[in-house]
């Protein structure tokens, strides 16, 4: 039996770029015309950095973690760390819980995030390498549940350490400047960041790095049959994930002003559980698809915690429920299958039955 031959056109072609040309500029332009949204603004490219991030292994490698919001919890407490540290003693000013006010120039502020940044990326490049190289020897539900383990364990090993302000927290330091230039600084940040990883994963995936991780999505019996080092492919994978989580985690401490280890830091509840749920909202190892995803959730989120608030988590199930009773395959997916045209791709119908091989008419 012939199968259905689907034509897919490069990633980057002219309409996308005149896509990503246009979010671009609406980005840019959106925190001027509407200045009192740009928190929930900020808080929406968070939600993509997130989304895309957790595609890398969710979408195009076919594991489904709940492990990446580690990395994000490291990137909050490295940078926050290295914002204080740099001008006091850690200890003393975690100690006084909120009793030191530490005060710093621009420069100063400034000059403690971007070291802090940087090592948050470094950071969580070198936990994701660490800890990948270990728990990624499991496969399917086996390493779901492990991830899973691995994000309450972190959780509660920054909830005993004093270092870091224990169950407490860690306040990182204010802004010496405007609270609406903060904003406005913050949501560029994260913007930008944004952008930045959509680039350079969509880069890593139209390269063989890329058609390694979908043979092991595919099926990684096989790519290790044909000599796929799939363990070392998955690891880079995570790290390269890690990079970009780290430094999200950095601009979202700052941005949220308060480092909790359970409720913001690690918290699998929220961000450990949304990014799997934007991903699968907008459709898995999709070009657009957690970008949509992202949008989506963010709106419906804000809606219910606003109007629903008390069922908001009711709320959030039941949509968990429609998307896969109804959208198995996500929102991108399921105009995918019916519109591939509009993705650029072309669907050869199979070949009719030719003369040398006949349709019998069924005897009588």
């Amino acid at each position: 039996m012939s199968q259905t031959a689907r034509i897919q056109k490069p990633r980057f072609n002219a309409q996308t770029w005149i896509i990503l040309a246009g979010i671009a500029i609406i980005g840019s332009v959106a925190p001027f015309v509407e200045p009192t949204l740009v928190g929930q603004m900020t808080v929406f490219w968070i939600m993509v950095l997130l989304s895309y991030t957790w595609d890398t292994m969710g979408g195009q490698m076919g594991y489904n973690s709940f492990g990446n919001v580690v990395f994000f919890g490291i990137g909050m407490y490295v940078t926050a760390a290295i914002q204080v540290g740099l001008y006091t003693d850690l200890g003393t000013y975690t100690a006084a819980k909120g009793g030191i006010k530490l005060t710093l120039t621009l420069g100063q502020y400034f000059t403690g995030l971007a070291i802090g940044l940087v090592a948050a990326g470094l950071a969580g490049f070198l936990a994701a390498l660490l800890i990948g190289s270990g728990i990624l020897g499991l496969r399917g539900h086996y390493f779901a549940i492990g991830s899973l383990a691995l994000g309450i364990f972190v959780a509660e090993l920054a909830s005993g350490w004093e270092l870091i302000g224990a169950g407490s927290g860690l306040v990182p330091p204010l802004y010496p400047g405007v609270e609406s230039a903060r904003s406005l600084w913050l949501y560029f940040g994260c913007f930008a960041l944004a952008g930045i990883t959509f680039l350079v994963l969509q880069w890593v995936y139209s390269r063989r790095f890329g058609l390694a991780l979908n043979a092991i999505r595919d099926d990684e019996d096989k790519a290790e049959a044909m000599g796929l080092h799939t363990t070392r492919y998955k690891t880079i994978a995570w790290a390269i994930s890690g990079i970009f989580l780290g430094v999200c985690g950095g601009l979202a401490g700052n941005f949220f002003q308060f480092i909790d280890p359970r409720d913001t830091a690690f918290s699998g509840a929220t961000y450990g559980v949304w990014m799997v749920l934007m991903v699968v909202l907008g459709g898995k190892g999709t070009f657009w698809g957690p970008l949509i995803g992202a949008l989506l959730f963010h709106v419906f989120k804000e809606l219910f915690w606003s109007y629903l608030l008390g069922l908001q988590y009711i709320a959030l199930g039941l949509l968990v429920v429609v998307i896969v009773v109804f959208f198995p395959e996500g929102i991108v997916g399921w105009f995918r299958e019916r519109f591939p045209h509009w993705f650029g791709e072309r669907v050869d119908p199979p070949p009719e039955a030719t003369a040398a091989d006949p349709v019998r008419e069924p005897a009588e």
